[in-house]
């Protein structure tokens, strides 16, 4: 099975070692280009699962290549990762066709998870597209064309929230996940309500575990958040 590529279009040589990194650790393969016309250039040589982009460089911005990749119907999935955190940026941004908007410094985890999502959500996978989409882990499957989770075979019925944490423990298995983290990805805000997140990982362990009492899939690490152990 071919590996997914995602291109990083950053002049600055520290974030793009950081990005690439995050990148391999999440077992894709990573391109880069320095600036909007090499961007350009290998975007037209090289079919991309994702392209994460930065706004500030040299020659044309990251806002004008995100227009000409659309001009020429080029679909890949764009997020921005810039420092610009202006409302106005973040708006301009998905308007011109920029399908998700990270500000820096941003949080390697929450941008690995991020960069699964939208490549699983669009549908820019190397895989064959006549695959069955779904995720399998344990007794547990998550069917990607329906958003449906399944333990046994059994369909488990599950809120908008608890679908969304479910499938991000699903897509990183065995990986910790922090409250504030898991709140960022789920609720797209980056101010915590801990409650919060307790009160749907609790109505979730009601769902999926033998015994919600005790824990077996959904696990605590004490003093660093959640950590889902499917097998």
């Amino acid at each position: 099975m071919a590996e997914d590529i995602v291109l990083v279009v950053d002049d600055d040589n520290s974030i793009v070692e950081v990005l690439c990194k995050v990148l391999r650790s999440n077992g894709f393969i990573a391109d880069t280009a320095s600036s909007g016309f090499e961007a350009l250039d290998k975007i037209e040589k090289t079919q991309y699962s994702c392209i994460l982009m930065d706004i500030n460089m040299d020659g044309i911005d990251g806002f004008e290549v995100i227009s000409r990749i659309r001009k020429q119907n080029i679909t890949t999935p764009i997020v921005v990762v810039s420092g610009r955190k202006e409302d106005y940026d973040t708006i301009y941004g998905l308007d011109i066709g920029a399908d998700d908007y990270i500000t820096k410094p941003f949080n390697p985890i929450t941008l690995g998870a991020k960069v699964k999502a939208i490549i699983r959500r669009y549908g820019h996978t190397s895989e064959d597209q006549n695959q069955k989409q779904e995720i399998s882990a344990g007794p547990f499957v998550y069917d990607l064309t329906t958003l449906r989770l399944y333990k046994n075979g059994e369909e488990i019925p599950l809120t908008a929230k608890e679908n969304s944490i479910m499938k991000l423990f699903m897509d990183n298995e065995n990986h910790i996940f922090s409250r504030d983290t898991i709140y960022e990805i789920v609720w797209n805000h980056p101010i915590m309500d801990d409650s919060t997140v307790v009160v749907y990982i609790n109505r979730l362990r009601q769902k999926i575990e033998d015994d919600p009492s005790d824990p077996r899939y959904i696990q605590n690490v004490r003093g660093l958040g959640y950590r889902f152990i499917a097998k």
